[in-house]
């Protein structure tokens, strides 16, 4: 493997991961009462928080588990529990307002005492912290493991293991990929508002919970595939891990 195709197959399997498209509906519930510039903002925190977990997987990789006594089978079997019940949540007709947070809606920003010239940045303050206050509610379970799952974590470390061999240029070609997965999910977040707009709320609600449906099956998939690490015999290989076969 070159450094080309090890940049290339990186991104298309943490962009394939992440699925930022398919957590559209789920980041525009979450950010229903934001104004575009305050999306735009959570949206970057977002990315910078997937990207910086990734990078962090990466350089660390098996140690950190290693330094815990967790192996990746458990990891893969917690995060599928997780990532179950998120699915769960996400196909009942509430799942919208538990994100939704009217009590957060921003009002319009104060002017009072606030000179005419600083009016542009007393209104970034009042962006800022909403969006940090917004993106502290949505860490868990939204930015991990709905992002960032077990699946995108491993593929880190499996590909952490190949850009080793390829010395200090395969690293930061790493580096890279994980980076420019962080823009993709920042781009996708940012075109919340034009999506939104075009499937409405009723699409919106369809799409949340059909996502949920399959996040369900995923995170089933992952619970055998940790059974299925960790036992012998019991799970046939091909129904552990079917991209194998």
């Amino acid at each position: 493997m070159n450094l080309l195709e090890l940049g290339v197959n990186f991104f298309v399997a943490l962009f394939a991961l992440t699925d930022p498209i398919g957590n559209i509906p789920i980041f525009a519930a979450a950010t229903a009462s934001a104004t575009p510039a305050q999306r735009r903002t959570i949206a970057l925190y977002i990315a910078l928080f997937a990207a910086g977990f990734m990078g962090f997987f990466y350089l660390t990789g098996l140690a950190l588990l290693d330094f815990f006594g967790i192996t990746l089978p458990a990891f893969r079997i917690a995060g599928g529990v997780l990532l179950f019940m998120l699915g769960l949540d996400m196909t009942r007709s509430d799942f919208m307002a538990h994100f939704a947070d009217p009590e957060e809606v921003a009002p319009p920003p104060s002017m009072e005492g606030v000179e005419p010239g600083d009016t542009r940045a007393h209104t970034r303050e009042l962006t800022r912290a909403y969006a940090r206050k917004r993106f502290e509610r949505l860490i868990v379970p939204f930015g991990m493991p709905l992002l960032i799952g077990p699946g995108a974590i491993s593929a880190v470390i499996i590909q952490a293991g190949d850009a080793t061999r390829l010395g200090p240029s395969g690293m930061a070609v790493g580096l890279g990929a994980i980076a420019a997965t962080g823009a993709a999910i920042m781009a996708a977040f940012m075109l919340t508002g034009p999506i939104s707009k075009l499937l409405g709320k009723v699409g919106m609600a369809i799409v949340v919970r059909v996502l949920g449906l399959i996040l369900c099956a995923l995170a089933v998939q992952f619970i055998i595939s940790g059974l299925g690490e960790t036992t012998y015999g019991f799970i046939r290989s091909s129904i552990a891990n079917p991209a194998a076969h």
